[in-house]
């Protein structure tokens, strides 16, 4: 069951920083553009991050988000839910947290630990987890239907990388704070955290709703890739709606890039 994670070869980053800078740069404008397209077109665009602990989701969305509207976009980092959200289904806080429409939501985590965190801390019955596939199901159809875009990342971290960066968060003054004791706990439960997250996958990988599995031992590597498909499904979701999109040509775009680079030289 957990072939595929166990086998999700590391890919790296092959240029120069200074070349992923660029390329990084380049893909953000791209994505600027498509943001006044989803503004425009009234389109609700929805990005669920998961993983493993100290994958580099965070850092995935700060290069993700770096260079777009602020006003368009909103950051949601979620946590056990509180007390009083327990009074209700634990779709409901999800629900209160989506974009308006030419919006973009973003989750950093997100309704998907009903199936993750809770299945394996026993903190949702069987039956409720079992029940969720279905429910998470529908919830994303009816986004999906009501012109939103969904695109989830499961950004993954072998068991060596992930130490490694808890040593150094232990270690860093200006990392501890991203370090917690739970994060131990999990790390001891690494494997049943891969064997439900193949689950997850074989279950809810939906058409309009599809899950980009991506390696980030390498922390270059993963937000490119990250953005190249943010970017790859927002165009193939508007061109399947027949809506035509206008992009920064790759000469302004260039422009853009260079005259950036100097003004950080300067």
């Amino acid at each position: 069951m957990i072939k595929r994670l166990h086998n999700l070869e590391v890919t790296h980053f092959e240029h120069s920083k200074k070349e992923y800078k660029k390329t990084l740069k380049k893909l953000q404008y791209h994505l600027l553009s498509l943001q006044q397209t989803l503004l425009e077109e009234k389109i609700g665009l929805i990005l669920a991050f998961e993983g493993m602990d100290a994958a580099g989701k965070g850092g995935a969305i700060k290069r993700l988000t770096q260079r777009l509207d602020p006003r368009g976009y909103i950051v949601h980092p979620i946590s056990a839910p509180q007390a009083h959200e327990l009074r209700f289904h634990y779709l409901q806080r999800f629900w209160r947290k989506l974009p308006q429409h030419g919006q973009i939501g973003i989750f950093d985590r997100s309704w998907y630990g009903r199936i993750l965190v809770e299945r394996v801390e026993n903190l949702a019955t069987k039956e409720e987890w079992k029940r969720a596939f279905k429910e998470i199901n529908q919830f994303e159809k009816t986004l999906s239907d009501e012109n939103y875009i969904v695109v989830k990342h499961w950004i993954h971290v072998s068991e060596e990388e992930q130490l490694k960066r808890f040593i150094e968060r232990k270690t860093d003054p200006y990392k501890m704070w991203k370090l917690t004791d739970e994060d131990w706990r999990n790390r001891e439960k690494y494997d049943q955290y891969l064997e439900v997250a193949e689950d997850m996958f074989a279950k809810t990988n939906c058409t309009d709703a599809p899950w980009f599995i991506v390696h980030g031992d390498d922390k270059l590597h993963a937000r490119i890739v990250v953005l190249q498909n943010t970017i790859q499904e927002i165009e193939n979701q508007l061109d399947k709606r027949g809506i035509e999109y206008t992009l920064i040509s790759d000469e302004v775009n260039e422009k853009k890039v260079e005259d950036q680079e100097i003004q950080e030289d300067e």
